[in-house]
């Protein structure tokens, strides 16, 4: 039927060398927004939704991992394209309208790569996607698309209910389409009681929620007739279809679902407890008609990008700002899979959303791009996929179905999908001055893509941003949160400071979302007991707020005290029962005391709710070696190599697995490969105390031609004229070590007590500087401003840097990957030639040491006199 209508240009399927094992011949994807086995599981186990779980029992099911923010137009673009929103382009719910008339809905034209059905298309494979948001205007692929805007009917049904223009590719189906809309009005009570039997107890007049149920009732039966007319007539390999009503049942009813919430009236409560219920029951009973019309030899792929939270977990109130209502969103939605080539009745562990277009590229034979940021779920195959790799689908040239660069759409299209937003409270309704309305849409979708590179682990490119939108917003709370935590997490702590300290005087005094993250930065500067007094003041004022046990717990861990941290952890599981790092510090706990059997079994429910989390893996590794269940230990550590391959520490475990016990010199021998492989990296590291002369050796080593690794943040002054050749993450170096494969074959100074943080995937080149401990404990108490005096504290400091010296000594015995060269600060002085031509070769002779010896000024040490 679709043939006559299409209008698309067919393509070349894209030439390779090999072709991967096709195993589906039709996949179906069904997306349904915000679904959560929390709800489903109990319901299931009740007899209520018996499609599902006999579709459970016959192929895979697990938590798909969602991403953050938590916003559905960014979600299901990734689910599309496998891409996060830094690379699609979907950061928020509306966006600029490009006529300058104020803002619209997000289009599908604001999407920059290819999503799964541009490359289907590319194949000359049937493509056809429903309701998929963002989806408008209906894209021109090899199939029939149908947008978001579809379902939407705002006005009564005694007005014309007209589609807008560009919601069904081909057009000329726009008409057959329209017919198969159903209008809130058509519905009867008959409809409405399965949801509210206590229907005509209900002043409709005055309680306007019984219109928001027909709203959404006759939204998701619009896109299932659509839906279902495909499957059942048209040809078809791939079909998508996006159902949203769960997501519009939750925001709308799911404070009435029992237990019971504090606040909620009784009578509200009574008239509205069934819905969420009767609304997965509903959505139970249209998968029955697609597993049926689909057939046996289809893949029926059932996902949602994120959960809902039915529990204790429900925020009672929700903050005024833009998208609050995501804040009611938990962070796993579900996946099920079966079809042929799916084992079944099984779970599969670590799907993320970004996993699902790989997934069925690879299901169809076809490439899976490197530059996406999902892998193949292969864990839910029964046979062992050839996987192909291509660079990028961006590459592939050929019709694609997708619109072209500069389309824009009429302005009208969009008021009705914008007014149910607002109605939603996803989005504010704009003000009307539409300058300030695209300025205030531009930040906040800016904020959302600061959050996505926050997510992505591009916490620079995110700091970048937020340190804009703090300029600009200073006295937006949430903007300036973030960019405090982000300056946090990088070690930047003064500056994290100063925004807190303003923030004070902004917000409540006993803010406890403000002591938690004052409490955090305590503990990064190691002041533990300062740290630990902000946490409990938290945790008196706001007992259940979100990761504040989490840090408590980690106060304890830093203290040795395991006991307490255990129950820290505990009472962040009472809050978040699906907290996998806290299941895998309860793991941590018990291996420091000993209790190996309750290690792994915390750390399987770990790894159980979060695959890929790597240290889990490992601490399993470590408490079934003790256990003496060798084969698992090696399998645990086998995976944590595979989700994470720098830890050597895993490949130490495996070789004395593999030597003691299983007896396997050939893999012995390749773990002893990638390590030195993995450690042949070089890294110039210039350590020692502070004022040792680090920087003098930073600026000798730039002018012999190394480049260094510094970001000039940190300006030269009186103490140090010629700059201190410093790197801010540097800092943070016992917490993050992301940075380090920058500055691969460059030089970076890192002050000697942050050397032993250094992990061991890399080779490093450590020139430590030596200085007469008077003259560098003078030069301290100069810098700092003190009076210069030679008392216990001097002779106490003078003792433990002398000593450390020692520790760094048998640091780097320790440690094949390091090689230590020490320097001493006066023969530099005096002889700079000499030294110069020792770092020269312990570097590999290829610096100009003429250049070197350049930078050393004698005038500059002028501590001498006084030690």
């Amino acid at each position: 039927m679709l043939e006559q209508w299409s209008g698309v240009k067919k393509s070349k399927p894209i030439k390779r060398k090999k072709m991967g094992k096709k195993i589906a011949e039709k996949v179906l994807l069904i997306g349904w927004d915000a679904a959560d086995w929390k709800v489903i599981n109990p319901l299931m186990d009740a007899g209520l939704m018996p499609t599902l779980e006999k579709f459970v029992s016959q192929g895979v099911m697990g938590n798909l991992a969602t991403l953050d923010p938590p916003l559905s137009p960014t979600l299901w673009t990734s689910i599309s394209t496998g891409k996060r929103p830094y690379k699609h382009g979907i950061h928020g719910f509306v966006e600029p309208d490009p006529h300058g008339n104020g803002v619209r809905p997000v289009f599908i034209t604001s999407r920059k790569v290819k999503a799964i059905w541009n490359i289907l298309t590319q194949h000359n494979l049937k493509s056809h996607v429903v309701g998929w948001w963002p989806g408008h205007p209906a894209e021109p692929i090899n199939g029939i698309s149908v947008s978001n805007f579809y379902q939407k009917a705002n006005n009564p049904i005694n007005e014309p209910w007209p589609m807008a223009e560009g919601t069904v590719h081909p057009k000329k189906m726009s008409s057959f389409f329209e017919k198969l809309r159903l209008h809130p009005g058509e519905l009867t009570d008959a409809h409405v009681l399965p949801f509210i039997p206590n229907l005509a107890k209900i002043n409709q007049q005055d309680d306007h929620r019984v219109a928001v149920l027909l709203k959404i009732l006759a939204e998701t039966a619009s896109i299932h007739n659509a839906g279902t007319y495909i499957v059942e007539n048209e040809k078809w390999d791939f079909v998508g279809i996006y159902f949203d009503g769960i997501d519009h049942f939750c925001h709308a009813f799911m404070k009435y679902h029992p237990p019971k919430l504090k606040g909620i009236p009784d009578d509200l409560f009574n008239n509205y407890k069934d819905i969420i219920v009767s609304a997965y029951r509903y959505h139970d009973m249209m998968l029955e008609r697609y597993l049926k019309l689909a057939g046996e030899d289809a893949t029926v792929i059932l996902i949602s990008d994120h959960g809902f939270h039915p529990d204790h977990l429900r925020p009672t109130k929700l903050p005024q700002e833009p998208a609050a209502p995501a804040l009611e969103h938990s962070p796993y939605g579900i996946i099920c899979m079966k079809g042929p080539g799916i084992k079944k009745d099984e779970r599969i562990y670590g799907a993320n959303v970004l996993d699902i277009t790989p997934t069925i590229l690879s299901m169809f034979g076809l490439p899976v791009a490197k530059d996406f940021d999902g892998k193949t779920l292969l864990s839910a195959f029964e046979e062992e996929l050839n996987i192909e790799q291509i660079s990028s689908w961006e590459d592939i040239p050929g019709e694609c179905g997708s619109h072209p660069k500069n389309k824009i759409e009429s302005a009208e299209t969009s008021n009705m999908v914008m007014e149910q937003l607002i109605q939603l409270g996803y989005i504010e309704r704009p003000d009307k001055d539409n300058k300030k309305a695209i300025k205030k849409t531009n930040a906040e979708n800016n904020f959302y893509l600061s959050r996505s590179y926050l997510d992505g682990g591009k916490i620079y490119e995110a700091i970048k941003i937020l340190e804009n939108l703090h300029k600009e917003y200073p006295n937006q709370t949430r903007y300036s949160l973030k960019l405090a935590t982000s300056y946090q997490n990088v070690g930047r702590i003064s500056d994290c400071k100063k925004i807190i300290n303003k923030l004070k005087k902004q917000v409540q005094k006993d803010n406890p979302t403000m002591l938690l993250i004052e409490g955090t930065t305590l503990l990064s500067e190691n002041k533990l007991a300062k740290a630990m007094d902000k946490f409990k003041h938290a945790e008196e004022i706001s007992p259940k707020l979100p990761k504040l046990h989490m840090q408590i717990a980690r106060g304890y861990m830093l203290l040795g005290k395991w006991e307490d941290a255990e129950r820290a952890y505990i009472k962040e599981l009472e809050i978040d029962k699906e907290n996998a790092a806290a299941y895998h510090g309860i793991g941590v706990t018990y291996l420091r005391r000993k209790r190996y059997k309750e290690a792994a079994d915390a750390c399987l429910t770990s790894v159980g709710l979060l695959y890929y989390f790597p240290f889990a893996h490992y601490h399993l590794g470590e408490a079934l070696f003790y256990l003496e269940d060798y084969k698992r230990s090696i399998e645990a550590f086998e995976v944590t190599l595979k989700i994470m391959p720098q830890i050597n520490k895993a490949r130490q475990w495996l070789i004395k697995l593999y030597t003691e016990q299983e007896k396997n010199p050939k893999r012995v021998k390749q773990l002893e490969i990638e390590i030195n492989q993995i450690a042949s990296i070089p890294i110039t590291i210039v350590s020692g105390l502070p004022r040792s002369g680090t920087s003098m050796m930073m600026q000798m080593l730039e002018q012999g031609g190394l480049e260094v690794f510094t970001d000039k943040k940190r300006e030269a002054d009186e103490n140090n004229p010629k700059g201190y050749y410093e790197h801010e993450r540097v800092k943070n170096l016992a917490r993050d070590k992301s940075w380090l494969k920058e500055a691969s074959f460059k030089a970076v100074k890192i002050i000697s007590n942050l050397l032993s943080h250094l992990p061991n995937n890399f080779k490093y080149k450590v020139i430590f500087m030596e200085r007469n401990i008077n003259e560098v404990l003078i030069s301290q108490q100069k810098m700092l401003g003190k009076k210069i005096k030679k008392d216990a504290v001097h002779f106490q400091l003078a003792k433990s840097f002398t000593e450390s010296k020692e520790e760094i000594v048998k640091w780097a015995e320790k440690n094949q990957n390091i090689d230590l060269l020490f320097v001493s600060y006066s023969k530099v002085i005096s002889n700079p030639n000499k030294e110069a031509e020792k770092v020269n070769k312990f570097l590999g002779g290829e610096l100009d040491t003429k250049k070197m010896c350049s930078v050393v000024d004698k005038k500059l040490y002028r501590n001498k006199k006084e030690n």
